[in-house]
């Protein structure tokens, strides 16, 4: 017998009533059977009276099995204390307006201690939202968006923005979704299949992403405005994961055929191409995802904002002390450097250009066009109190990866010079979201090796015929980088 009657904030509370109650209940049991006893053993119907007695009881628990086995499965009512079972759910966003509301026992009421617990401690089970990218193509119906947004609005999925790109053979849907966390991407496709889109492609977003698309359009413009370097970043990330690659005007000495490419571009599914301001050709691909017209359109017209502003950089520079007490100028260089950057050339010996170029001596020269052009990269040079320039850092877009290179004149090395190059150019680097950065040189170039340990960065090595590239992972740099951005976007919003 319990005398635990109910439970309050987590402690049994026992009443005195109850006990009571028992007490009576017991003595009048004893009493009841003191009289069935005198009637068996003195009465002269004593057997009779015992079997009646023995049927009832029989009767009794028959009709209790009854009655519990009927009524056994009864849904609990609101005032039994236990917290109702919560129904499967999917999980909006905590803290946002369209969170769905508190979860009801399975008979409709719900227990007040159970919802306190809810609304204070969260589902174990949930996970945080996810922002997805996606792109479908629809048929240009009356109702098939609607079809396609009932599919997601099954999985909870919300709709963040919306893009359309009319095309003949149907209209390419670009979407910003944002999913709960236990909803695979393979849902969302086959939801999107199920309700008539095609070619479906998603992948995983970010903040950035929840920018609207003009807005992004004129920071990236902004962007290519005051710096030349920053237009392969600036289509890369307008268009995504893609692979830029900027070809010269001349190639190994030949002109490059200007009818390779019409001026307003060429546009081949997943490829573009676009003719640069100097009369190259920048080269945009995607492996799997085809460019719309819209977003041609917009690669074009960043190309002609940045003939139209001509060669710029900026124009900013530092003034450090070397600890010998020198004062040195780190600042941008570019095409209007040549002249300075051949006269270090003739000051630098075989040995240090050789480990340099990884080839000729003769042909460092004809490198330098290209290494100084904004077209190709960002360009860092050390300047002495007199002008002489007596360090060149490049940072180079090498497709999909980065490479750094740097070269510092005999007479200066060894002061700490590539050092400071090297990681100003990697901060370049971490602020353009690369995730990582290269150097070719040789075994023998301790110089480089050394700088390369000094960022203090995960290395990888490979070396093949001599020559050693050294790969530094800007993953966890980069993710800093990126939150830094997120927080300042989100204040200015």
């Amino acid at each position: 017998m319990s005398d635990v009657t109910r439970a309050k904030h987590g402690r049994p509370v026992h009443h005195w009533r109850r006990d009571l109650v028992e007490l009576a209940a017991l003595f009048t049991a004893v009493a009841v059977a003191d009289v069935v006893a005198d009637l068996v053993g003195h009465g002269p119907d004593g057997p009779m009276l015992l079997a009646m007695s023995a049927l009832a009881l029989i009767c009794t628990a028959g009709f209790h099995t009854w009655w519990s086995r009927r009524h056994g499965h009864a849904p609990p009512t609101g005032d039994t204390g236990a917290r109702p079972a919560a129904q499967s759910r999917r999980t909006g966003p905590t803290g946002s307006p369209e969170s769905k509301p508190k979860s009801k026992s399975t008979s409709g009421s719900t227990s007040e201690s159970g919802s306190e617990e809810s609304s204070a401690s969260p589902d174990p089970v949930a996970e945080a939202p996810t922002l997805w990218r996606m792109r479908t193509t629809v048929q240009d119906a009356p109702g098939s968006l609607a079809a396609l947004c009932t599919a997601l609005a099954g999985y909870q999925v919300d709709i963040l923005s919306l893009q359309t790109h009319p095309l003949a053979e149907g209209t390419v849907d670009e979407f910003l979704l944002r999913a709960p966390g236990e909803v695979a991407a393979s849902e969302i496709t086959r939801a999107v299949s199920s309700a008539g889109g095609s070619g479906t492609w998603i992948e995983r977003a970010d903040a950035h992403d929840l920018v609207d698309a003009p807005t992004r359009v004129l920071g990236l413009a902004t962007r290519t405005a005051l710096d030349a370097a920053e237009l392969p970043l600036a289509l890369r990330q307008l268009l995504g994961r893609c692979t830029i690659r900027s070809l010269p005007a001349t190639t190994a000495g030949k002109a490059r055929e200007p009818e390779s490419v019409p001026v307003e571009g060429a546009l081949e599914d997943t490829v573009m191409r676009l003719r640069a301001p100097e009369g190259g050709v920048i080269t945009v691909e995607r492996a799997y995802l085809p460019f719309t017209p819209t977003e041609f359109a917009r690669a074009r017209a960043l190309v002609e904002l940045d003939a139209r502003l001509g060669p710029r950089i900026p124009r900013s520079q530092d003034v450090l002390t070397l600890p010998e007490g020198n004062a040195i100028t780190v600042r941008r260089a570019d095409t209007g450097d040549l002249v300075a950057a051949r006269e270090m050339h003739e000051r630098c010996s075989a040995r240090t250009l050789g480990m340099r170029y990884h080839g000729p001596v003769g042909d460092a020269d004809r490198y330098l066009n290209h290494l100084l052009s904004p077209r190709f990269g960002r360009t860092l040079a050390v300047q002495t109190a007199s002008g002489r320039i007596v360090g060149l850092g490049h940072l180079l877009w090498d497709g999909d990866e980065t490479e750094v290179a740097l070269l510092v004149e005999d007479d200066w090395q060894r002061r700490g010079i590539g050092s400071e190059l090297l990681g100003r150019l990697v901060g370049m680097a971490v602020e353009a979201g690369c995730e990582s950065v290269y150097a070719v040189t040789q075994a023998s170039n301790t110089g480089m090796v050394a700088a390369m340990r000094g960022l203090d960065l995960p290395l990888d090595y490979q070396i093949e015929e001599g020559t050693l590239v050294v790969t530094a992972r800007l993953g966890a740099a980069v993710g800093e980088a990126k939150d830094v951005a997120d927080v300042t976007e989100f204040r200015k919003a």
